[in-house]
């Protein structure tokens, strides 16, 4: 069974902005005084993808905002392009997140789009495992995966979204982590709602230990 750690990394401004750190250069870095929104190119939202069993990331950097759809979209993107080439013969896949943002518990758009877009679509069985508030620093895309991405980007500005793809691209430990990058340029909506109806169509099954933050969506 698969086991993927996700989590979405706060946006960047993409532009001629300052980018905290240092980094050796055989010139000057010149960058704008003041990161204002209405200067840059557009925002970056990374969301990563750490598979335990491989020490593989992927990144999917999205253009505009981190929503629940987002998120599943991203979860999509890794299975189409690398997941199943993987793992071909999986049944069941298992999610560890933090329990807040995008891929908390609460959205109800999370579970939703589990269900129509990966359970419905591939015939997979998805178990969820959520880190409780103040934990976040033990889901292992945090401390195996963005913290490399931050160590290796610090000081370089990221002027395109081909400089920020390249430098995620760029991270490797001595563990032998390897990153791969997309961009995702589709437009999200904000505030989607999901009804009781729509809730009803879900088969969850709440494990026993913690279960709104522990569950399983499958078919029915």
């Amino acid at each position: 069974m698969p086991i993927i750690s996700v989590d979405s990394k706060k946006k960047e401004l993409i532009g001629n902005f300052r980018n905290e750190g240092k980094a050796w250069t055989k010139i000057v870095n010149e960058v704008l005084a003041h990161d204002f929104r209405s200067q840059a190119i557009g925002v970056g939202c990374p969301f990563g993808i750490y598979e335990l069993l491989t020490n593989l990331g992927t990144v999917i950097v999205g253009t505009s905002y981190d929503t629940p759809e987002f998120a599943v979209e991203s979860i999509k993107i890794w299975l189409d392009e690398f997941g199943w080439k993987r793992y071909p013969c999986a049944k069941e896949l298992l999610i560890l997140c933090d329990a807040g943002g995008s891929n908390g518990f609460r959205p109800r758009l999370w579970k939703y789009a589990l269900y129509q877009n990966i359970c419905k679509v591939y015939g997979l069985s998805i178990r969820i495992c959520h880190y409780p508030s103040g934990a976040s620093k033990w889901n292992p895309v945090e401390h195996r995966l963005f913290s490399f991405i931050s160590k290796n980007w610090e000081g370089n500005p990221l002027r395109s979204y081909d400089v920020m793809l390249s430098l995620i691209a760029g991270t490797t430990t001595t563990a032998g982590l390897l990153v791969q990058t997309i961009l995702n340029e589709k437009e999200y909506q904000k505030g989607i709602k999901i009804t009781d109806d729509q809730m009803k169509e879900i088969n969850i099954n709440k494990h026993s230990v913690l279960p709104d933050w522990n569950y399983t969506i499958s078919l029915n």
